[in-house]
């Protein structure tokens, strides 16, 4: 299965959206400073998850949520 989640920081007003094929570990990595890009606004709370069978159809949908009107989408219906 392939991932597509939204995490939000439980210190600062952040979101991030990402993608991952073992999201259990994808979490323990954000919440442990390996990924760069949240490491400062650790630690992290999984808001939301999507699971695909189709690597495409995730890579798609995180990056229709990473969009305008992604991020409009996800405000008003998935967090």
């Amino acid at each position: 299965m392939y991932y597509v989640y939204i995490i939000q920081s439980k210190v600062a007003p952040q979101k991030y959206i990402g993608f991952s094929e073992d999201l259990k570990q994808r979490i323990k990595d954000h919440n442990s400073g390996l990924c760069p890009h949240t490491s400062k606004f650790k630690p992290w709370k999984l808001k939301f998850y999507a699971a695909f069978e189709e690597k495409q159809r995730a890579m798609d949908f995180e990056r229709y949520l990473k969009s305008g009107s992604g991020h409009s989408f996800s405000s008003r219906h998935l967090i």
